[in-house]
């Protein structure tokens, strides 16, 4: 017997073909399968989920309510121009996981001994998948609102431009609903090792702080909320991060020491 829980296998039964139809028809689907891990055998703890829900909903509310007491959101350029920032934020977090993302599962692979190596980088094929996922889903909106791709939307005509609408509806839906599984579930590196996600997500919940020192985040806020907040949010991560290797350890015995058969 395993000394964890085995997750119970999809309801269902469906077959690949069909599971490929429902995603093309519901971007949701299709983002829990791209961002939800699925590895044979894995952890499936609870109290960990709980925890990791409730890390991503506070952190939602306290940027809601940042925005929100020191933004002069008045006007619709007003909600465009917080809007527009946000998305920037975004696409700086996105570009700061793609350059963390393979450091990380890089050391730790490295780090492995034995036949493990080969088996880590095996199971990183699914998270660097959805880190693509991500930047595709997010990039799809520039062929239906870029200047520049005016043009190629002319060319393609009315049924061209519907399809464009269509396809771009679709990539707003699995990219929202992306974002928020990959911020539960770290891009779902748990699909290479359990210990993976607490470990990555310190490192980047503190490389984006740094960056936000950097660019200047949240200019209109003052500095003393603004030092709370950004530096609120790697504190309690790093901390959430330091109790879920500890349940993992000591509910399932995994420790990243024996992780890397050291």
């Amino acid at each position: 017997m395993p000394p964890y829980p085995l997750v119970p296998p999809p309801p269902g039964g469906q077959s690949r073909g069909r599971k490929i139809l429902r995603g093309i028809r519901n971007p949701f689907y299709a983002a829990q399968c791209a961002f939800r891990p699925s590895r044979p055998g894995i952890v499936d703890d609870p109290q960990v989920g709980k925890l990791q829900l409730w890390r991503t909903a506070l952190g939602l509310v306290a940027w809601v309510s940042l925005t929100i007491t020191y933004s002069a959101v008045v006007s619709a350029d007003d909600v465009k121009a917080v809007a527009g920032e946000r998305f920037n934020q975004s696409w700086d977090s996105v570009l700061a996981l793609v350059v963390t993302f393979p450091v990380v599962v890089g050391v730790f692979v490295a780090a492995a001994r034995g036949g493990l190596r080969r088996v880590y980088l095996r199971r990183a094929l699914r998270p660097l998948g959805a880190v693509m996922a991500i930047m595709m889903s997010m990039g799809t909106s520039a062929l239906a609102m870029a200047p520049e791709l005016a043009g190629l939307r002319d060319a393609v005509g009315l049924p061209g431009k519907i399809a464009i609408a269509v396809l771009c509806l679709w990539s707003i839906g699995f990219a929202l609903y992306g974002i928020g599984l990959s911020l539960v579930h770290v891009f779902r590196t748990a699909d290479i090792h359990e210990v993976v996600p607490p470990i990555l997500a310190v490192v980047l919940v503190w490389e984006m702080a740094l960056l936000d020192v950097i660019t200047g985040a949240y200019p209109q806020v003052p500095a003393g909320a603004r030092a709370v907040f950004i530096l609120g949010a790697p504190t309690t991560v790093t901390a959430l991060s330091w109790w879920e290797l500890r349940r993992l350890r000591r509910h399932h015995g995994l420790t990243v020491r024996n992780a890397l058969e050291r």
